[in-house]
């Protein structure tokens, strides 16, 4: 990658405010970088960015593998832009466990809106991050916001019970279901129903639309049965079928979105989900920030790694062996 000076950051600084989508680029993968340089740049730049004015709306959409996520959000970024939007789409890609590699095929998916000058696709690896996002997501946003994006939209890994962190850095979570029987509606989480805002029921065309309305039916009563928030307006969350490759239901989606972001707005709840998403993100750097300085530590890794093999040989329980570790450091 590219040295950076001062002058070079100033350069990409003010480039990403005038929407230069290279610069963009180049910021998020400074942001994802490993390197201690780099992340020092990357820091610098979005605290220089901070202040700079926001209005983007930012949209998280989860679903399992093969629901049609990068269909709907193709579908959904085309309307968006002929409205006269700018759209950035943030897709997470899974990594291998092995090679920490990705296909990060994103942009071949979504070959049409990659094409729009108005339209920014970024496809990034997980590397093994939990939450269905990259380590890096929070940032990437911070820039697209910063670089004007009125609509953010963050497509998560798939549908588990660790899909939860995208809730936190984004205004709107959406969950994209597949039309199915009641059996299947026992196999996804409760967890993500509760924090999902717009239930979607993908393809609802053809012979699956009959199957998506009773799909629909079965999800409007399982949240009426323990979905109670003081951030939803009384008629919701909502549940709506959806074809991307028939374009129905699409815009009921965006007016749906539309209407819940206002009413938060309006009543609050708006401002107090982003400040409690803002603690929360400083909250993980915390946890992130301790995890690499113990990693990182000869000395630490050495106690580590002698606390296992006691741990192996029933010496100690892993419970008083991390409770010993813990002392140790901050004595």
């Amino acid at each position: 990658m590219t040295d950076f000076t001062e002058i070079n950051l100033i350069e990409i600084i003010e480039k990403i405010k005038a929407g230069d989508r290279r610069s963009l680029s180049r910021a998020i993968t400074l942001a994802e970088s490993t390197r201690k340089d780099h992340q020092r740049y990357s820091k610098k730049i979005i605290q220089q960015l901070i202040s700079h004015p926001k209005k983007s709306v930012k949209i998280g959409l989860t679903g399992t593998p093969g629901v049609g996520k990068s269909t709907f959000i193709e579908t959904l970024g085309l309307q968006l832009i002929q409205k006269g939007k700018k759209v950035a789409v943030l897709a997470i890609d899974p990594s291998s466990s092995k090679t920490g590699g990705s296909i990060l095929g994103d942009k071949t998916r979504m070959e049409l809106l990659s094409k729009e000058p108005n339209a920014f696709i970024r496809p990034s690896p997980n590397r093994g991050s939990l939450g269905g996002v990259a380590k890096r997501t929070r940032e990437a946003i911070k820039l697209c916001e910063a670089a004007g994006y009125d609509i953010i939209l963050v497509e998560t890994v798939g549908v588990g019970q660790s899909e939860t962190m995208v809730s936190e850095m984004t205004d709107v979570f959406c969950l994209l279901i597949a039309p199915a029987g009641g059996d299947e509606l026992q196999g996804v989480k409760r967890g993500i129903m509760e924090m999902s805002d717009i239930i979607l029921i993908n393809k609802a065309d053809g012979e699956l639309k009959a199957i998506a309305r009773q799909t629909s039916a079965q999800y409007e009563g399982a949240l009426r049965l323990f979905r109670h928030r003081k951030c939803d307006p009384p008629n919701f969350p909502k549940v709506i079928c959806v074809s991307s490759l028939k374009s129905s239901g699409l815009a009921e989606a965006w007016i749906t979105i539309d209407e819940l972001v206002s009413w938060r707005q309006k009543n609050g709840h708006f401002k107090t989900i982003r400040e409690n998403q803002k603690i929360a993100s400083f909250k993980r750097e915390l946890f992130n920030e301790f995890e690499n300085k113990i990693t990182k530590s000869h000395d630490i890794l050495l106690q580590i790694k002698a606390l296992e093999e006691r741990i192996g040989e029933d010496e100690i329980t892993p419970e008083l062996a991390a409770a010993y570790l813990i002392k140790k450091i901050f004595i």
